[in-house]
């Protein structure tokens, strides 16, 4: 079992920053860690992923050149760093694990553990 616990939402203004994080009850080896966001009455829709053991990424198309996902091994937590930010990137994000395979999953059933979800808003 693995538990996830999300940090760093906030208000922001458009074009600002705001770096998330999500830290992992134990050593996330052999997993994938993704971060996906959510609107009142939208489907939860998936924003980046990387594979804990290789490294390797994937991002939607929405936020490629604006977030970075990185991942800090002594901590166990993989982070979000998100600049240029827009209005339409206002979410609850979630942060999700799910143990590796050779496609990155991007559909929220592939993920088994997801955390609570942390707020984030882009003022105009």
């Amino acid at each position: 079992q693995v538990q996830l616990v999300e940090s760093g939402g906030g208000l922001v203004q458009s074009g600002g920053s705001l770096r998330l994080s999500c830290a992992a009850s134990g050593p996330p080896f052999n997993y994938v860690m993704g971060w996906f966001r959510q609107t009142p009455g939208k489907e939860r829709e998936f924003v980046v992923a990387l594979d804990w053991t290789s490294g390797n990424k994937i991002y939607a198309d929405v936020v490629k050149g604006r977030f970075t996902i990185s991942r800090d091994n002594a901590k166990n937590t993989v982070s979000l760093q998100m600049n240029s930010l827009k209005p339409e990137d206002t979410a609850v994000y979630y942060c999700a694990a799910r143990l590796s395979v050779v496609i990155i999953p991007t559909t929220t059933e592939e993920y088994n553990y997801w955390g609570q979800g942390t707020q984030v808003t882009v003022s105009s």
